[in-house]
């Protein structure tokens, strides 16, 4: 028997999945991963502790399957989209914290302290930013990079290799120095599509000639599961696999996901897949559309050519702050801090009760924009500040579910104004494939059915998208497949279907109808404070 195993490594924990040729999920296993947060804007992580839980993960889902380690053949990664790595000449870790802290050499996707050297990216208006929506974002790797070089003086200067997180897996496994297509495309303004990938002359308008030196980057990026080579005889001990395991280039753990929904549906007739939109939704959302031809969105990155299938262009639309954001409204309130570790399921369950009681439209005066951490798409405005309207005196608990409620709702609603977006460009989105931790929270899964009009559908109880598509790349790497676009199509997993309830559209509507108005109302409130 041949197995796969998929690693896929989130803002907090990293998980190993093992699979079967077929794409069937044998096991899984989880270990936390610590998240440092020095400030609002800023969150920073260890490496070594990163590759310690990586390897822990991956020995016991091997032990708790009973499976050989001869009988893994390939390994992948995924994980957060431009979360950089620094390290010296030697391996070791580079601190990005200004405490020093070399326990911190890595720059998490949601910081945004890189503000101001967007901007400067921004302004020179070059070619390359219409693969980025037009607008430069601090979470990308060229912004922060600048940040470090500005900054941090030291730690640019012992700089001798930077990863994206994906990259420094695979490195650490096989010890090879190649990097993703899909990672250096989507985050690091390489264009996979052009023969000269590297844009010099942006680099250097920017003030980071050496970057590609600096960073040890290759002229030219790996397709997605390409076989970068076996595991190095350190990283076999340490994962407790053999050297014969092959090791497949990985991906961004949303590309992952859009592999695993989206990889198999139509390997024949790829301009089906316009029809479709993959949701990776956790603590942010990722909105990842693929089509035959570039397709350029304000707001939306890319087009990235071959970033998740080979010969395919991706637009990704996000929203920076999701499930974190009802996080956020849950530690907000007093009521909320009260609740414990089973505070959304509490406030679910009194939402239910609330509506039976007061009819669905709960709270119809309570209206939020949810730009708490900036708005990624379609806006491209990293100042984008979040808004509540329509609160008053009250602080009870049903308080609180009502909030929850609407704001769950601006969330949807969000996915919305996202999907308009893609559609105006060529694009004709009506299925939803949702996959993540929204996949367990009934309320967003009705919105984003009714909300926004079209077909959700959602992985089985034991099926795990994002790990899928890791284990798709894994398996091409281990020659189990001819192809990555075969292999996403012979382990491709049906799921369950939501469809959007008509009788609610006209509801949803209107409120859609307020929540444009109320993106135009913060944007004149902004004007006035800047003339």
């Amino acid at each position: 028997m041949s197995r796969v195993i998929a690693v896929d490594v989130g803002t907090a924990s990293v998980r190993a999945g093992l699979f079967a040729e077929d794409g069937a999920l044998l096991g899984r296993c989880t270990r936390p991963i610590s998240l440092a947060r020095p400030s609002a804007e800023r969150a920073e992580q260890d490496s070594e502790e990163i590759w310690r839980a990586v390897a822990e993960a991956v020995r016991e889902v091997r032990r708790t399957t009973g499976t050989a380690a001869e009988e893994v053949r390939g390994l992948s990664f995924d994980a957060t989209s431009c979360t950089l790595v620094l390290l010296d000449p030697h391996g070791r870790p580079v601190p990005v914290s200004e405490s020093g802290d070399p326990r911190r050499n890595v720059i998490v996707w949601m910081d945004h302290r890189a503000i101001a050297e967007a901007e400067r990216c921004t302004a020179t208006g070059h070619e390359l930013l219409r693969h980025v929506g037009g607008v430069m974002s601090p979470e990308m790797a060229v912004p922060k990079l600048m940040w470090v070089e500005r900054h941090l003086p030291e730690s640019w200067r012992r700089t001798a290799r930077v990863f994206d997180l994906a990259d420094f897996l695979t490195w650490k496994a096989s010890g090879s120095n190649r990097r993703s297509q899909c990672t250096l495309t989507c985050k690091w303004t390489y264009l996979a599509h052009e023969r000269q990938g590297w844009q010099r002359d942006f680099l250097e308008e920017v003030g980071l000639s050496e970057m590609i030196e600096k960073a040890a980057l290759p002229e030219r990026a790996a397709a997605v599961g390409e076989d970068l080579g076996p595991l190095t005889a350190e990283a076999a001990r340490d994962l407790d696999l053999t050297t014969a395991c092959r090791v497949g280039a990985g991906l961004i753990d949303a590309h992952a996901g859009a592999l695993g929904l989206l990889g198999g549906i139509a390997p024949e007739r790829p301009e089906l897949l316009d029809r479709h939109l993959a949701l990776i939704a956790g603590t942010s959302t990722c909105h990842m559309a693929m089509s035959p031809e570039p397709r350029h969105v304000y707001g939306v990155w890319g087009p990235y050519f071959g970033v998740v299938l080979p010969d395919l262009w991706l637009n990704e639309g996000g929203q920076p702050a999701t499930g974190a954001l009802l996080d956020h409204i849950i530690a907000w309130s007093a009521a909320g801090a009260a609740l414990g570790d089973r505070a959304h399921e509490r406030i679910l369950a009194r939402i239910a009760e609330l509506r039976r009681e007061e009819g669905e439209d709960l709270a119809p005066r309570l209206h939020v924009l949810p730009d708490f951490h900036g708005n990624r798409s379609p806006l491209a405005d990293p100042h984008a500040l979040g808004v509540i309207s329509g609160l008053s005196l009250d602080h009870s608990f049903d308080a609180l579910c009502r909030l929850y409620h609407r704001t769950a709702l601006a969330i949807a609603l969000g996915t919305r104004h996202i999907i308009e977006a893609l559609n105006r460009k060529g694009y004709a989105i009506d299925t939803l494939h949702l996959a993540g931790g929204h996949t367990r929270n009934p309320l967003l899964v009705e919105f984003y059915a009714d909300a926004t009009g079209c077909r959700v559908t959602m992985p089985g109880k034991d099926e795990d998208p994002v790990l899928l598509g890791t284990a798709v790349a894994a398996a091409r790497a281990a020659g189990l497949h001819p192809g990555l676009a075969e292999a996403a199509a012979a382990m491709r997993r049906q799921g369950g279907i939501r469809e959007p309830d008509p009788a609610r559209r006209e509801r949803y509507d209107r409120a859609y109808r307020v929540f444009l108005a109320m993106h135009e109302q913060r944007r004149a409130l902004d004007g006035l404070l800047a003339d």
